[in-house]
């Protein structure tokens, strides 16, 4: 028996499908996932094997967001590179089909974990699973950009720069309040950027535990997911955003935005931000990060204008999570953290 979930069109779908991946068969199920938060993705089971459907969000959207052609571009080339990702089918852009532009890939059967206290695993495998996660990184910074065919995957020019422009851009078309946490930001970052260093890379974006698939049971990334945010650019970003998260308090009522503050990583058995940011050096064959307090505080802000969005979608209707309003009331925490963090180092 067929069913729908969510409203996508089952039986105009799988014809779709069908005529457009090899060995499709015969659409039997699309299920929504519940997590994530800017676009809508589903399980789709077939009467051969399982697959998953990521598309844009309904309604009015921000300009360059939720851009799922990027995502498919982007995990297509990266294909049989030392960056695990789910084999890619195919790209519709198509509005007629379930009402918005989508991609489909393959289903890959792991774990994925919310927790970054990785309380679900043991002790002993905690240290190596962060391990891993650093190493995909570096080896995601050290893709050959050429080779991949992503030459214009990014604009030129000083990264950071782009970015505050982007998302300042992307706060204030999606500001519902006043944060003057937020305002500091908007004035500290500009004030303090280092200088261009010309550092150009393949970057996730959005590069965190919850977008990992481990193999069960083991130290084993078998794919990266969500690379909406993907782009040419500084390769600091990325190791800078996933410490930030990571340096979110240890409070389970933040869900999966809980981070490592105020415990014990060592008696966890995870590497303390130090560690970590030195054995990404090591893959990398540098000594260290320079103006690691800008690069943080940058990734704060970013965040903060990411959660911004998320309320503004909430408050439109157009969310793609149930617990959108809790993630896009965390935008101001996000800015005072940064703010404190900043005169912590003594830079306000």
């Amino acid at each position: 028996m067929t069913t729908v979930t969510d409203s996508l069109p089952i039986a105009t779908l799988g014809a779709y499908l069908a005529d457009n991946i090899a060995n499709f068969g015969k659409l039997l199920e699309a299920e929504k996932f519940s997590g994530g938060q800017s676009n809508p993705t589903y399980m789709l089971t077939t009467d051969h094997k399982k697959y998953v459907l990521r598309r844009k969000p309904a309604g009015e959207l921000l300009p360059s967001a939720h851009a799922v052609d990027r995502e498919f571009r982007v995990m297509s080339a990266l294909a049989g590179s030392g960056v695990p990702v789910p084999t890619m089918h195919t790209l519709c852009d198509d509005d007629a089909i379930i009402g918005s532009m989508f991609y489909v890939m393959d289903f890959i059967d792991g774990d994925i974990f919310w927790d970054a206290q990785l309380t679900e695993v043991d002790k002993g495998l905690r240290g190596p699973m962060y391990a891993k996660m650093n190493e995909v990184l570096a080896a995601l910074h050290r893709v050959d950009i050429a080779k991949a065919g992503l030459e214009s995957f990014g604009r030129p020019g000083n990264y950071f720069e782009r970015q505050l422009s982007r998302w300042t851009k992307q706060y204030r078309g999606a500001e519902t309040e006043t944060i003057d946490a937020m305002e500091k930001l908007m004035a500290w970052l500009p004030a303090n950027m280092p200088e261009d260093d010309g550092q150009v890379s393949l970057i996730h974006g959005d590069y965190r535990l919850d977008n990992m698939i481990f193999a069960s049971g083991k130290a084993e990334v078998l794919a990266v997911l969500d690379w909406e945010l993907s782009t040419l650019g500084h390769p600091y970003s990325d190791i800078a955003y996933q410490c930030m998260q990571l340096r979110m308090p240890a409070d389970p009522s933040l869900g999966n935005l809980a981070g490592l503050n105020g415990v014990d990583r060592a008696k966890l058995g995870i590497p303390s931000e130090e560690e970590y940011v030195a054995a990404y050096c090591k893959h990398m064959g540098i000594s260290e990060i320079p103006n690691w307090t800008f690069y943080l505080a940058f990734s704060f802000f970013r965040f903060a204008a990411i959660l911004q969005g998320i309320m503004k979608r909430y408050l439109d209707g157009t969310a793609s999570n149930e617990e959108a309003l809790a993630y896009g009331k965390m935008a101001g925490p996000m800015a005072e953290i940064a703010i404190a963090y900043l005169a912590e180092q003594g830079q306000l």
